[in-house]
């Protein structure tokens, strides 16, 4: 008899250590936010728990997990693996969950779905936890880096300020022979070379019209007006804590008994 109770115990025990290391949560909005519902038992409906059709994302603590859109287990199913998804929608699962359970080996219909990979949020609330609450003593909204805009505008360029090429060229020649008759000697060589370019400091600005030119321009101005995170001060017993929150918070936050934000 005692042996026979000690099997049971311990048929209990391994069911009981292979459920609890097979975990998923999930949440009515995406992002984890919104009312959270834990599961570590296969469930064929989800209705008598108020979380039919209801989850639009999840985090599966262990273990892969089968989710189907239909009562027991029936119609389109997918398996879940151990990780993050802020956004059932992505895999075509949102709000449409309607039963779970753990899936036991190569699933025999549906894909199995990877994790999305993003940055980690470890504020969900875990399978089992007792949750309480902190009174919120400042919050602080941390704003974007600055953005740089650039646009594209005509200048209008005057004509002295570029070279006419064929006039200095012409005006160097004119130069060049004014200068020789008015010189003697040698002069009429030195004469020719301030002739010639004198001449083509001349002709340069002989038929040279103004122009549009595209001008790339650029400012900075502040960030888009939304700020990136929250800066929370709180208050749990007797202790203040902080932390960085997605959302402006309201006077209270959900935490932990270790003070840890659960949003």
């Amino acid at each position: 008899m005692k042996r026979t109770l000690g099997i049971a115990l311990g048929v209990a025990a391994a069911l009981a250590a292979q459920l609890a290391a097979a975990q998923v949560v999930f949440y009515s909005q995406e992002g984890f936010r919104g009312r959270s519902f834990s599961v570590n038992w296969a469930t064929p409906n989800l209705d008598p728990y108020g979380f039919n059709d209801r989850a639009s994302s999840a985090v599966v603590e262990r273990g892969n997990w089968e989710v189907c859109d239909d009562a027991n287990f029936h119609g389109r199913c997918i398996v879940l693996r151990p990780g993050q998804y802020p956004s059932l929608a992505s895999l075509g699962m949102a709000d449409r969950a309607s039963s779970v359970r753990p899936a036991r080996g190569a699933p025999s219909r549906g894909a199995v779905r990877p994790p999305q990979r993003r940055p980690a949020y470890s504020y969900y609330p875990r399978y089992g936890e007792t949750l309480y609450t902190a009174n919120v003593v400042a919050v602080r909204a941390v704003m974007g880096p600055p953005q740089q805009r650039c646009w594209v505008e005509q200048q209008y360029v005057p004509g002295h300020q570029q070279p006419n090429v064929p006039g200095a060229i012409i005006g160097g020649i004119i130069g060049g022979v004014l200068g020789h008759q008015i010189g003697n000697g040698r002069g009429n060589d030195v004469a020719t070379a301030l002739g010639a370019v004198g001449g083509a400091a001349v002709g340069a600005n002989v038929n040279r019209p103004g122009y549009r030119q595209d001008v790339r321009r650029c400012s900075t101005v502040p960030g888009s007006g939304q700020p990136a995170y929250w800066d929370v001060t709180y208050d749990f017993r007797g202790r203040l804590y902080r932390a960085q929150l997605s959302y402006a918070p309201g006077p209270t936050i959900t935490v932990n008994g270790k003070g840890e934000p659960r949003v």
